[in-house]
């Protein structure tokens, strides 16, 4: 039922599926995007708001002066500021990548804001040819613009972080009676030049410029006049509508992909690309989606939108909501597409089923054996493109719950599943409506995270960008290198005293600078001042949360002696432990490396302290075994030279000492740790199983009866591909059910209907049956079978 609920709201266009997600209700007021120009930026980015002074609208309570409004992406107000400019009508205005906000007015002149609304100096123009003619029209990608002037030339901005305007080849001659209808531009980085090349829709055809010439298309194609253009993002297709209604998609040399007729030849109000698949026209009140396919998907609005290009879809702004349309990526579309019977699906289902304590949990997943990797990669890829949290959970509950049962030995990659919640958490962290940056997965990996952190911190989002660097260990790598340089430049200094630094650094407000030098001080008499700083700062609660912030960003040995003269003995602990975990990251920690030695020391310090007060029992108790169990996997890897044993699970470091056949060393593993039974028969018959030690796993069969029942060998051998070793347990198997689909697993009808009778199960008999649908001989043993029971009054 969840995947109909999923699939019902998806719309199918030809071979594709498309999906619109509400992704916000607007969180402003009386605002109508009617009567107001808007620039929103890419990638969840901002939103920009100025009445529209070429239109004439009704005040209601608010001032006559215009003002510039920012908002995030939900509607929350970032900044605003009274528009005072002069120069004549604001004719555009967009985002460049950076996030400042540009500003084109009628007289060329160009303003530039940044998030919070301040104007940064200087002001540019882009000439005087267009201070006399007039700009009347403006196209902006990335990090540049062109103006069109009344007189119909054309001019360019490449780069707004250089800006330096400049005229473009001279297309008067192509316009001599009317401006052009309509107006696009191939961005730098997609023409064989270099430069920007423009497209202008002129009479019946379309006209190209660039810096040097001008060129009028040939082509029967044309269908010309052309009302509106449209470049794909990869700069490879071209959309046009034609004046007769059609909307025509061709590649640069205008040879026709497809084409599509509308119900209606007027022109739409805007036009934009949804991916690299479909084209979206905006008319009055409907929005339809064309693609390759003879028939469209329209949607019906009761308010005005705006249309938000995005590399992965195509996000759409009403007043009320913000909408994210996208085509439904394939593995969304096998888990969740109705009557799908792929391995991801299945597998979500089988998670369903396990929930509900039912047994078809089992069935689904002996369908996809085979498949489980896959089908785990496809609920990891889903969860990382859903923006609903219990969504995202589900298909990641389901890709560690497929996960638990890969074999041995396998080469899926185990971390994909940790790698993917840590990068949902930080989505799911920006796309919270305070924040306002709704980035969807393909989004997030284009922006990169020091960009989008860099976003944040222009926001004024500094918390929430020092905990994501933070998370993602960006802001500790880079400070820790820059500490690096600092500390070697000091020690070119023979004999210079940190302290004395220190003490410079403090008279002159580097208070922050003061404490990282004072960390470096050998002497403990210069480091007193250092413990009367530990005094003030206790008595200061907000100085005291940023001090232990900064200090367990950077160093731990000034926030150790800090907790020492707190008396906080467990925080102490945490860090030693911490510091544990470091030590062994380090490369040379390997192959019964000294390194091991301090690190045990180190867990021991930390079980001391934990011991020193009772709530902290369950932490002195893990360190403690923790220790125990360093030590001896340090001394394994010294005996047997390979660096194979330390930081594995207890678990793990008993299968590969049987691996190894090294049953003492298992044995000894399992008496320290007080290893139950069942579980130390667990690991040993699936451990002889791998190294394929028949003689020792039968031997091992009976030495007692085997706490866990004979089943684990039987699954051992059958997963190994030993059925005449399966041979020697399935009898053995007290449940005669288990002992019927063993023998089908090893493809023995005659047996398996055997077995399958004394538990008189007819459903059993069915389903053995269809595991031997292939065997007409063995379908009609079952059916007779079947039929006895049926006859009997046996189900």
């Amino acid at each position: 039922m969840a995947n109909v609920s999923v699939a019902a709201e998806w719309q199918l266009l030809s071979n594709r599926f498309y999906r619109k997600l509400e992704i916000y209700q607007m969180r402003w007021k009386h605002v109508d995007l009617s009567r107001n120009k808007v620039a929103c930026a890419p990638f969840g980015g901002p939103i920009a708001i100025i009445r529209d002074d070429s239109k004439i609208v009704q005040l209601y309570s608010e001032s006559a002066l215009r003002k510039l409004r920012i908002f995030n992406s939900a509607g929350v107000l970032i900044s605003e500021t009274i528009w005072k400019h002069p120069g004549g009508r604001l004719i555009g205005m967009s985002w460049t990548d950076d996030q400042t906000l540009i500003c084109i007015v009628q007289d060329g002149t160009i303003y530039r804001y940044n998030i919070n609304a301040e104007c940064l100096e200087p002001n540019y123009s882009m000439g005087k040819e267009c201070f006399e003619q007039n700009v009347v029209d403006c196209v902006f990608w990335g990090n540049g613009v062109v103006c069109l002037t009344e007189a119909g030339k054309l001019f360019c901005v490449a780069d707004f972080k250089d800006i330096k305007p400049y005229k473009l080849a001279d297309p008067i001659i192509r316009m001599e009676e009317e401006l052009p209808h309509c107006m696009a531009v191939i961005e730098p980085q997609y023409t064989v030049s270099g430069n920007v090349v423009v497209l202008l829709g002129v009479g019946d055809g379309i006209v190209t410029v660039d810096d040097d010439d001008v060129r009028q298309v040939e082509s029967d194609d044309l269908r010309g006049p052309v009302q509106k253009l449209a470049v794909s993002h990869n700069g490879r297709i071209l959309a046009r509508f034609t004046h007769d209604g059609y909307l025509v998609m061709s590649n640069m040399q205008f040879d026709t992909i497809f084409e599509y007729q509308c119900e209606s030849d007027l022109p739409p109000e805007q036009m934009a690309w949804c991916g690299l698949d479909s084209v979206l026209l905006y008319r009055d009140d409907m929005l339809l989606v064309v693609g390759p396919s003879e028939y469209c998907i329209s949607y019906i609005y009761d308010e005005p939108v705006i249309l938000i290009p995005e590399c992965d879809g195509v996000r759409i702004l009403s007043n009320s909501t913000l909408e994210f349309l996208q085509r439904v990526p394939d593995s969304t579309e096998s888990i969740f597409k109705i009557g799908s019977t792929s391995p991801a699906s299945l597998l979500v289902d089988a998670l369903d089923h396990f929930d509900r304590r039912s047994a078809k949990a089992d069935e689904n997943l002996r369908l996809i054996r085979t498949s489980l990797p896959e089908a785990v990669e496809a609920c990891v890829d889903a969860a990382g493109h859903e923006f609903d949290v219990s969504r995202q959970r589900t298909l990641l509950r389901a890709a560690s719950y497929g996960q638990a049962f890969f074999g041995f030995g396998s080469n899926f990659q185990r971390d994909c599943i940790q790698e993917m919640c840590k990068t949902l958490r930080v989505l799911n962290a920006v796309r919270d409506f305070v924040i306002g940056v709704p980035l969807s997965i393909q989004q997030y990996k284009s922006l990169t995270a020091p960009v989008l952190i860099g976003r944040l911190i222009n926001a004024h989002q500094h918390l929430l960008a020092l905990r994501l660097s933070e998370y993602l260990g960006i802001i500790k790598a880079s400070r820790k290198q820059e500490i690096d340089n600092e500390k070697r430049e000091l020690k070119i200094c023979k004999g210079i005293s940190y302290a004395a630094v220190a003490a410079h650094a403090d008279k002159s407000g580097r208070r922050k600078l003061a404490a990282m030098l004072v960390e470096y001080e050998s002497r403990s008499s210069k480091q007193r001042p250092a413990l009367e700083f530990f005094g003030t700062i206790q008595a200061r609660s907000f100085a005291r949360d940023l001090f232990i912030t900064y200090a367990r960003s950077y160093k731990h040995e000034f926030l150790k002696d800090f907790f020492l003269s707190t008396g906080q003995l467990q925080d102490v602990a945490f860090l030693l432990w911490k510091e544990s975990w470091e030590l062994g990251k380090n490369p040379m920690a390997s192959k019964g490396s000294p390194l091991h030695g301090p690190r045990i020391k180190l867990i021991e310090k930390a079980q001391n302290l934990f011991s020193e007060t009772k709530e902290h029992t369950f932490e002195s108790k893990a360190a403690e075994e923790h220790a125990k169990l360093l030590r001896i996997q340090h001394e394994l890897e010294v005996s047997t030279k390979q660096a194979i044993f330390v930081d594995s699970s207890i678990s793990d470091t008993i299968r590969t000492c049987i691996v190894l056949g090294n049953h003492r060393a298992a044995m000894k593993v399992k008496t320290e740790f007080k290893v139950s039974e069942k579980r130390w028969y667990w690991l040993k018959v699936f451990a002889l199983a791998t190294i394929r030690d028949w003689d020792a796993l039968e031997k091992f069969s009976k030495e007692k009866r085997p706490p866990i029942g004979y089943r684990p060998f039987v699954e051992a051998c059958i997963d190994a591909d030993e059925k005449g070793e399966a041979l020697k347990y399935i009898p053995k198997l007290g449940d005669p059910r288990e002992r019927a689909e063993a023998y089908a697993r090893i493809g023995m009808a005659k047996e398996a209907a055997d077995a399958a009778s004394q538990a008189k199960d007819g459903e059993l008999l069915g389903r053995l049956k269809l595991s031997f649908a292939q065997n007409t001989a063995a379908s009609s043993i079952f059916d007779t079978l079947r039929d006895r029971l049926s006859f009997q009054g046996v189900s």
